[in-house]
């Protein structure tokens, strides 16, 4: 089936919940201790995206995946820098929805003219480190034990993938909610 991807709305957080929930409750993929619920998925996409891309994959009308981005740090210097976030429901890993989500969040994130995404990995998770790594992704560092989970310490691997080359005097960049207002995102992210 065909893939669309589309900015996420309310509608999509209980299906964005329950893509989620298997990385929190059975892995330490996420740190989080319990699984957000679609209320709580909710706030976080009508929050976030008032600065920042949340975008979904359907595939027959159906959600496949999603990706996000946040910012970095909250002091004042940071914010030409985002973290971002990809998940694909587990039966249709491999299916390049990752790659397609991914693409979709870089294009908006140079729009609005972030210079440089940042991806942490709670390890081991080779699969994620190989997609981000063939998506230009480079190891930065590792923050060693860094969380508590399922029983014992995790690293997390820390990626950075330049989004445009640093400019001398960069531009301030520009809400997610402004490049909607004026009609200047992607057509296919609707």
């Amino acid at each position: 089936m065909a893939l669309s991807l589309k900015l996420a709305s309310k509608s999509d957080a209980a299906a964005i919940a329950a893509i989620y929930a298997p990385h929190v409750l059975g892995s330490a993929t996420s740190l989080e201790q319990v699984a957000p619920d679609a209320d709580e998925m909710g706030r976080r996409i009508a929050a976030l995206q008032q600065t920042h891309p949340w975008l979904v994959a359907e595939s027959g009308g159906t959600v496949v995946g999603y990706c996000y981005a946040s910012p970095h740090r909250p002091r004042a210097g940071y914010r030409w820098c985002t973290e971002v976030s990809v998940y694909v429901s587990p039966d249709q890993h491999r299916g390049r929805i990752g790659r397609a989500l991914y693409t979709a969040l870089f294009e908006i994130l140079v729009l609005q003219q972030y210079v440089t995404a940042y991806a942490g990995i709670t390890l081991p998770n080779e699969a994620s480190v190989a997609f981000h790594e063939a998506m230009g992704f480079e190891t930065i560092g590792i923050y060693q034990n860094i969380g508590f989970k399922l029983g014992r310490w995790h690293d997390v691997v820390w990626y950075s993938r330049p989004l445009v080359a640093a400019p001398m005097d960069p531009e301030e960049p520009i809400p997610l909610r402004m490049l909607r207002e004026v009609g200047a995102l992607p057509g296919y992210v609707g």
